[in-house]
């Protein structure tokens, strides 16, 4: 396949796992992010309506309700629960939870359904929405300003409710995982919460899958060091791993299942 296929493949690949985590995306904002044109974002969100995977509204995208479709190879969705039953296991019934947004972390939500008694506190409304409904769980949305795009709370009012709160484990989904850059979103919005959330939990554990690791986001959230625990999937670069083990990081590499297919 030739090179520039495969440049379009990744970045609709990259389009959907967006629409995965947050229901919703623009042309400007993708434009943006892969820095390429409008119509060329235009022409990939076309392409990927054609085949099922999204509804096309003026400006941009959403996902469709209800509806989830197959995500094409290279989804990731296999690792991500791997990644999230691996992190559900490191939890005890009655811990206190912060968990931002992320598909990642929509996953671990998923998982925690096993435990009892779990305080969860997160800015993300699908995280909020997956757990409120378990009788055990006290779910605490953070309030402030809603990112209607990405459906995660920010601003200084949710910034000072957190304040408030202490626990025993922060879950984080992030961008890039990196020894130099250390822990990165694409979201500088969100990273100030990721980084209060970081602060006031007494272990931080990572989520992300192999794509993200050895990489930098935009916004710093915090050194690489400040991390206790870092889960990520089994396809991980050898090298990555092994620059991560020098560092006072746990590493885990979740094995993730074969595909049926």
């Amino acid at each position: 396949m030739a090179a520039n296929s495969l440049k379009i493949d990744a970045r609709r690949r990259q389009i959907l796992e967006l629409l995965e985590r947050d229901g919703r995306v623009s042309v400007a904002q993708l434009s943006q992010l892969f820095g390429t044109t409008p119509v060329t974002i235009r022409s990939d969100l076309d392409a990927l309506e054609e085949n099922g995977y999204l509804e096309r509204i003026q400006g941009g995208a959403i996902r469709k309700l209800r509806i989830q479709p197959q995500l094409p190879a290279g989804s990731r969705l296999l690792e991500k629960r791997a990644i999230a039953a691996a992190a559900a296991a490191r939890i005890h019934d009655g811990d206190t939870l912060f968990l931002n947004s992320g598909t990642t972390t929509r996953e671990v939500a998923l998982a925690l359904r096993q435990h009892r008694g779990l305080n969860i506190v997160t800015n993300s409304v699908s995280v909020a929405s997956e757990l409120s409904g378990i009788p055990t769980f006290r779910v605490i949305l953070l309030g402030g300003e809603l990112n209607t795009q990405y459906l995660f709370t920010c601003g200084g009012d949710a910034q000072e409710q957190l304040q408030k709160y202490q626990a025993d484990y922060a879950i984080l989904s992030l961008d890039g995982v990196s020894v130099e850059h250390g822990i990165t979103t694409y979201h500088a919005d969100e990273a100030i919460i990721d980084r209060l959330m970081v602060e006031r939990a007494h272990r931080t554990l990572i989520v992300a899958d192999h794509t993200k690791m050895g990489h930098a986001g935009f916004s710093l959230i915090c050194p690489l060091q400040q991390v206790h625990t870092l889960i990520t999937d089994d396809a991980c670069d050898p090298a990555v791993a092994e620059a991560i083990r020098a560092t006072p990081v746990q590493i885990v590499l979740a094995e993730s299942p074969a595909a049926d297919e």
